[in-house]
């Protein structure tokens, strides 16, 4: 039987409980914590992603003996592949809500590598399919700030 803290990093403070979409709703806790205490920090953006991926592993490898394998209110690794979307955007708020939804598309779709990552044992299978789809949000949103600067001379900043 798992433990109560175990659970409740592994549920994302327990809002991998909410309903409808609990990976959407799981995400938010990471977006806000992104947004309003590490802001533009790349350096500690990295030490977040560092740090959480090594508690998504291990918790959720924990957890998932309970809920199953990637379980839908497992969400600790929508916290990661978050974080990873927002590493080195520029800081604003329509480049992180374009990285929101760009995460949360690409969770969703799994398009490869994240899919065949998922089938991974334990905590791993359930945080790497969500790096991979935080990369390709990440890189999704860099090149719409690139051809919008670029291009139509916009800035997100």
């Amino acid at each position: 039987m798992m433990n109560t803290v175990t659970k409740c990093i592994a549920t994302g403070l327990y809002s991998g409980y909410m309903r409808p979409y609990p990976g959407t709703w799981g995400t938010v806790p990471a977006w806000l914590i992104a947004y309003f205490l590490i802001g533009d920090n790349p350096a500690l953006m990295a030490i977040a992603i560092v740090l959480t991926f090594g508690v998504s592993v291990w918790s959720s490898g924990i957890v998932e003996k309970e809920l199953g394998h990637d379980a839908r209110k497992i969400v600790i690794d929508e916290w990661v592949g978050m974080f990873v979307s927002l590493l080195f955007v520029p800081f604003s708020p329509a480049t992180y809500a374009m990285a929101f939804v760009a995460f949360r598309v690409y969770d969703v779709v799994k398009l490869p590598p994240a899919a065949q990552l998922e089938k991974l044992p334990g905590g791993w299978g359930i945080t790497m399919d969500d790096v991979v789809a935080g990369i390709q949000a990440n890189v999704t949103v860099q090149v719409i700030v690139f051809v919008a600067q670029r291009y139509f001379d916009y800035s997100f900043i």
